[in-house]
């Protein structure tokens, strides 16, 4: 059996990826976790769970040395600052220095198709200079590696969209996202590892529909069965203003400016071909 470590399994990106590997392979599941009780609830059993932190080398080491493969669920949060330690900059080059002394074989990364807005009408944001910084990072990094860039997640409609029985948008939502939902992306992940074994490959990840953020949102209210949900719509400016004193409210304007106006178009039909094409639609996932 091969031995898979993935970090950042817990998260809602993460967990099916995970289970993926663990109910549809014969890999062996590691996590490297924070808290083991936390992610023993969040988690089967039958993943191997080793507690440590990416920052305390020690226990990155103990990690790294019960696996061959390596899957980065990165990212950084809304509450963070470019001053902050983080774990998609600092923290990457600590994985891959330690990953390169473990020899592991080859190692997956889930990146962002959106980034690619940075330079357009004069956006810059510093988050997207630290995933574009880390995708090379990796790939200098001489250790072969599988990198991801999806789309937006249909489950992001339970994890950002969503407060309470609202559906909250923002601006106006220009162009078409190909949706995808994560048991998808996850699959898709799994299949990659088995088909590209210590291989280099990039992978553009896209749903099999295209909505704007409004025509999204529309469709996940009118399929949701389990309580009446509205969408509620701010200004973006306004939402730009108040992210001056407020960090969450700057992560999001600059992440829904990004996503309301990257001209994203439909280029994940080879991905589709190796890596198989997605099922779920963004109606199923709203009864899910």
């Amino acid at each position: 059996m091969k031995k898979i470590g993935i970090i950042g399994a817990t998260g809602h990106l993460g967990k099916p990826v995970a289970l993926h590997f663990l109910n549809h392979t014969d890999y062996e599941v590691f996590a490297l976790v924070r808290n083991k009780i936390n992610a023993e609830t969040a988690l089967t059993q039958k993943v191997k769970l080793i507690e440590g932190d990416l920052f305390d080398r020690r226990s990155l080491r103990k990690f790294l040395s019960q696996v061959e493969y390596l899957y980065l669920n990165l990212s950084v949060l809304p509450t963070q600052k470019r001053s902050d330690l983080l774990t998609e900059k600092e923290g990457l080059k600590i994985i891959l220095e330690e990953a390169k002394a473990a020899q592991i074989k080859q190692l997956g990364y889930i990146s962002s198709l959106v980034m690619k807005y940075q330079g357009m009408n004069h956006f810059n944001w510093w988050v997207f200079d630290i995933k574009q910084q880390a995708v090379e990072l990796i790939k200098k990094s001489g250790i072969p590696s599988l990198i991801f860039y999806p789309s937006n997640f249909m489950d992001n409609f339970h994890h950002v969209y969503r407060k309470g029985n609202k559906i909250l948008l923002a601006g106006d939502s220009k162009y078409k996202m190909h949706f995808i939902a994560a048991v998808d992306f996850a699959k898709q992940v799994v299949t990659a590892f088995e088909k590209y074994d210590l291989q280099t490959k990039d992978f553009v990840i896209q749903g099999i529909e295209g909505f704007t953020a409004d025509e999204a949102a529309k469709i996940f209210i009118e399929h949701y069965t389990k309580e009446k949900l509205v969408i509620s719509k701010a200004p973006l400016g306004l939402l730009k203003l108040l992210g001056v004193f407020v960090q969450p409210l700057n992560y999001g304007s600059h992440i829904i400016e990004a996503l309301n106006n990257y001209p994203e178009k439909f280029e994940a039909e080879e991905t589709w071909q190796t890596l198989g094409k997605p099922e779920i639609t963004l109606a199923q996932f709203a009864q899910f």
